[in-house]
């Protein structure tokens, strides 16, 4: 590695230390006031309280480290602009791709352990921060005279091999929407499929409404079906109860690419397109996620290349222009996301629209003014 790689590597190697470790403080800090009440109410000792937080860090690496990455990026290379380095490395003859290749190697670098991270850690830590939350953190809502949100898209498999598909359930109110339950036999082979405009939890069984029970030979499985029954209401033979749908609810969050790509495959049969195009979203968000810290960094680096003014104003400057591109990267990843999941564009599409246009207009910003 050249002393001039190495120099710059170093600058934004502390820089990034710093922004991460001030970024998980504040984290820390504010999730810290908003549930110091739980803490006190619940007497949480101060191993739990270490342990929860611990379990927040994959988390927090994952999801700070693309601004993080940015502004040490940013900063070191205005640094070196307000001191003229810039100028005397242009004046050796090294090109943009030279100047700027440590910090693409980073980059790199940095997608490569986000995606390691997302996949090895944050899985696992996330349902280990939930339980410490639910088991010994959290106050009962009824306690604080607060309902819980309405959870969407729960999918998760019951009793008698049944698989559930619900677009909406309140736990306040115990109430279903949108209801797909898809039943199997032992080998697999679909015997029944359940779908209902609604539910409610009487206290002692389930009652559908605008209910459609379809029946199937499981040993022929390309036949047609063998009943179909239309019923108003309908109280119906399922043993899962409220709490049942609470304790089993899918985090996608909790799966890593190997294990939502074996979740889809399983259930793409199952007729609930809605969920399934969702799920096929996410798994291509999962794979596009890491790769937003080469994109910004790229589509930043000219940017504190042409900067020129004054050292103090150049490390403003590179903060604001990181916080500008941040936000816009985010903005139009949110917008392409949503329009996926609501059908308007293709799962791969919505995922990959943003990475695809900043990266060829940070190629025609660079091609343009080197």
């Amino acid at each position: 590695m050249r002393i001039l790689d190495r120099y710059i590597l170093r600058s934004i190697l502390i820089t990034f230390a710093g922004t991460m470790f001030t970024f998980a403080f504040l984290f820390i800090l504010v999730d810290l006031f908003s549930n110091l009440q739980d803490f006190i109410a619940k007497n949480v000792g101060l191993d739990v309280i270490a342990q929860y937080y611990l379990s927040f860090l994959p988390s927090i690496i994952v999801q700070t480290s693309t601004m993080a990455c940015l502004i040490s990026v940013l900063f070191t290379y205005s640094s070196l602009n307000a001191h003229n380095e810039i100028i005397a490395i242009r004046a050796s003859g090294m090109n943009f791709w030279q100047i700027t290749r440590p910090a693409l190697v980073f980059a790199l670098f940095v997608s490569a352990l986000v995606f390691l991270v997302n996949e090895k850690f944050v899985p696992q830590s996330s349902m280990v921060n939930q339980e410490i939350r639910d088991t010994q953190i959290k106050v009962v809502p009824s306690q604080k005279g607060k309902g819980l949100p309405p959870i969407h898209n729960l999918t998760f498999y019951g009793m008698k091999n049944r698989l559930f598909f619900i677009d909406t359930f309140d736990p306040n109110t115990n109430e279903l929407t949108g209801i797909t339950i898809i039943g199997h036999d032992h080998n697999q082979n679909l015997v029944e499929k359940i779908v209902a405009l609604k539910g409610k939890w009487t206290g002692i069984a389930w009652k559908f409404f605008n209910c459609q029970t379809t029946a199937y030979n499981s040993t022929l499985p390309n036949d047609p079906p063998s009943s179909i029954h239309m019923s108003m209401e309908k109280l119906m033979d399922i043993k899962e109860t409220p709490k049942d749908f609470l304790r089993q609810r899918m985090d996608i969050t909790s799966m890593n690419l190997r294990q939502l790509h074996g979740y889809i495959k399983r259930f793409a049969g199952s007729g609930a397109l809605k969920t399934l195009n969702n799920l096929r979203v996410d798994l291509h968000e999962k794979i596009t996620f890491p790769l937003r810290n080469f994109i910004i960094v790229l589509i930043g680096l000219p940017f504190a290349l042409m900067s020129v003014g004054k050292r103090k104003a150049m490390t403003f400057t590179s903060i604001a222009i990181a916080l500008v591109i941040g936000f816009l990267y985010y903005v139009s990843d949110a917008v392409g996301l949503a329009l996926a999941k609501g059908e308007a564009l293709l799962p791969w599409e919505g995922a990959w629209l943003t990475p695809i246009l900043f990266t060829l207009v940070a190629l025609f910003i660079i091609i343009r003014n080197f």
